[in-house]
C-alpha cells in the first residue's frame, strides 16, 4: 500500500446514500476497502455493500453479461478486464479486500491472469458452490481475502493464513471485512477503526424500533462512515474511495456511486438488466 497526504475537499452530494461526515474522520495514511453483508433481523431482507478504495486515475466500469447455456448472467465492476466484485442472477455476491501478505498452502496458486470474479459468478449460484470452486481450482490469494454471500443468508470470508485456508462464517446477522485477516487472532479487530465503526452502525440498526424502516439507503449510510476522501501522494497521484456499491439481494437492486459524487450514480434492476439479453459495459467516467 502507498502512503498519502491530504489535499482535497469534503465529500460531495452524498446525502441520498451516504451520511455527510466530518472530513477529519477519513484522513488516512493508506488505501483501504470495507465490505459488509447484513440481514435485517426484522424483515429478513439482505444487503451487501462495499467501498472500493484505489487510485482515481484508473478507468473503472460496470460489465453486464447475460446468461448463456452454461453460465449465469452476472454484473461485475472493476477495471482492466478484471472484476473487483459483483453479483449474479442467482443472488451470489463476491468482493475482496487486500490483507497483509501470507504464505499460501502447498499445492495452491495465486492466479496472476484471468478474471476469477467473472469465473465464479458465471459458474456458481451459492456460497457453498463458490467455496467448492476455489478448492477445485486450488486457488489461494497471498495478499487478499475473498468475501462471498448469497440471498439465502449464507456469507463467508475465505482467507489464507500461515499456509492454511481459513473460512470465517457469518455470525448472527452480519459479516464485515476490511483489510486484516479475520482469522488472525494476534491482531485485534479494534485496531481497524473502519471495522469497528461499521459494526457500531449495524448495532444501531438492530436496536431501532420495529416501526423504523431499514432499506438500501439506511445500510448505505453505515458503509458511508468508512469512505476514504480523495488524497494525493508525494507525486500528486490521487486516490480514495473510487466507488461504493450497494446491493439489495432480496429485491435484486444494484446501486453504484462513483468518486463520492451523487451526480455520478448508476442504478440497475439486476434481473431486468440481465434478462435484456444485451452484453454491455457502462463506463463510469
Amino acid at each position: 500500500m502507498r502512503h498519502f497526504k491530504t489535499t482535497t475537499e469534503q465529500m460531495k452530494n452524498l446525502k441520498y446514500f451516504l451520511l455527510i461526515l466530518s472530513t477529519s474522520l477519513f484522513v488516512q495514511k493508506t488505501f483501504a476497502c470495507s465490505i459488509l453483508y447484513y440481514i435485517d433481523s426484522k424483515t429478513g431482507k439482505i444487503y451487501f455493500a462495499n467501498n472500493e478504495d484505489y487510485w482515481y486515475d484508473v478507468k473503472p466500469y460496470i460489465q453486464i453479461i447475460p446468461s448463456s447455456k452454461n453460465e449465469f448472467g452476472r454484473i461485475w465492476y472493476g477495471w482492466k478486464s478484471f472484476g473487483q466484485g459483483g453479483v449474479n442472477e442467482r443472488g451470489l455476491v463476491l468482493d475482496g479486500a487486500a490483507t497483509p501478505e501470507q504464505k499460501i498452502p502447498t499445492g495452491y496458486s495465486d492466479p496472476k491472469k484471468g478474471n476469477i470474479t467473472d469465473d465464479i459468478l458465471a459458474k456458481c449460484s451459492t456460497v457453498e458452490e463458490a467455496v467448492q470452486y476455489l478448492e477445485a481450482k486450488k486457488i489461494a490469494l497471498k495478499n487478499a481475502h475473498i468475501f462471498l454471500g448469497d440471498k439465502s443468508g449464507k456469507a463467508v470470508v475465505v482467507e489464507w493464513l500461515n499456509g492454511v485456508k481459513k473460512i470465517v462464517e457469518i455470525k448472527n446477522n452480519r459479516l464485515v471485512a476490511t483489510n486484516f485477516n479475520l482469522s488472525d487472532t494476534i491482531h485485534s479487530v479494534t485496531s481497524c477503526w473502519r471495522y469497528s465503526e461499521i459494526n457500531k452502525g449495524l448495532d444501531e440498526l438492530d436496536a431501532e424500533d420495529m416501526t423504523d424502516t431499514i432499506d438500501l439507503k439506511v445500510v448505505g449510510n453505515v458503509i458511508g462512515k468508512a469512505v476514504q476522501l480523495p488524497q494525493s501522494d508525494s507525486a500528486g497521484r490521487v486516490g480514495g474511495t473510487l466507488y461504493t456499491t450497494f446491493i439489495d439481494l432480496t429485491d435484486m437492486k444494484f446501486v453504484l456511486v462513483y468518486k463520492l459524487d451523487n451526480s455520478k450514480i448508476q442504478k440497475l434492476d439486476i434481473i431486468s438488466v440481465l434478462k435484456n439479453g444485451k452484453r454491455r459495459r457502462i463506463e463510469l467516467d
